[in-house]
């Protein structure tokens, strides 16, 4: 067994952690590229592991991981990564970096910034390591129309409650994973008719930031992607499909 003071950081693209020792089981959540962990304990096949930011719990395939101290976050939707050729002429790859992950830099050039063996990045898609992006709305909707994907965090599939989450962890606050504890971790805004830019809609299950007092934007299973909705038709569909009633209004100003 590792000791808890074994601390690995991400280097794939996207990581999937499972509940179970298995890729066929669920995938409770994933660890973007430059995310840190501790391995608790080494089995055959997978490491059983915990993630540092967030506490969750789950399993990783083993392999080997990387040690970095990053220096660049990626602010991007999903930043493509460019391979370098002969006379300094760059070409794409099929590998993507999702936005919030944390690299190194070795190398700046002109346009592109080096991060890994022959590995670059458009300088554009980066952004220094501390820099804070206070414009919650602005980060939600770079992910409009990708689709819903429970337990996702990324360009590739995401759900409700790493939607919110997604945007703390960019800049560097703790938020707990899971709508669950998200209900009970926001400060409560009083139960009034009237929504107002920011308010977090919380269901049993789900959750939606609102984008001014008529409408929200949430990751919704039954519509399959991120999508702004009206707010009280969503209330309305939710309550008569799902037989759900809002659980928690919250406020997120003292967050952001």
């Amino acid at each position: 067994m590792y000791q808890l003071k074994t601390k690995m950081i991400n280097t794939d693209p996207i990581l999937n952690v499972y509940e179970n020792k298995s890729i066929k089981s669920k995938i409770s959540t994933q660890l973007l590229y430059g995310e840190k962990f501790l391995i608790i304990k080494k089995y055959k096949k997978y490491f059983k592991i915990k993630n540092l930011y967030d506490g969750y719990i789950g399993y990783i395939k083993r392999k080997k991981y990387a040690l970095i101290i990053p220096t660049h976050k990626i602010l991007s939707l999903k930043a493509p990564v460019y391979k370098k050729q002969k006379k300094a002429k760059f070409l794409i790859t099929k590998k993507y970096l999702p936005f919030a992950s944390n690299i190194k830099i070795h190398r700046k050039e002109k346009f592109f910034s080096n991060f890994d063996k022959n590995s670059w990045l458009r300088n554009k898609d980066l952004v220094n390591i501390k820099y804070v992006e206070k414009n919650f709305i602005k980060i939600c909707k770079l992910f409009l129309n990708t689709k819903y994907k429970w337990g996702g965090k990324t360009f590739k599939g995401i759900d409700c409650s790493a939607l919110i989450q997604v945007f703390f962890q960019f800049n560097n606050i703790y938020v707990p994973r899971d709508t669950k504890d998200q209900v009970i971790f926001f400060n409560n805004h009083k139960m009034r008719k009237k929504f107002k830019k920011e308010d977090l809609i919380f269901w049993k299950g789900h959750v939606a930031i609102c984008i001014n007092n008529r409408l929200l934007i949430h990751a919704y299973g039954p519509k399959k992607k991120v999508l702004i909705m009206n707010i009280k038709k969503t209330i309305n569909e939710i309550t008569d499909n799902a037989k759900l009633k809002i659980i928690g209004r919250k406020k997120i100003e003292n967050f952001t």
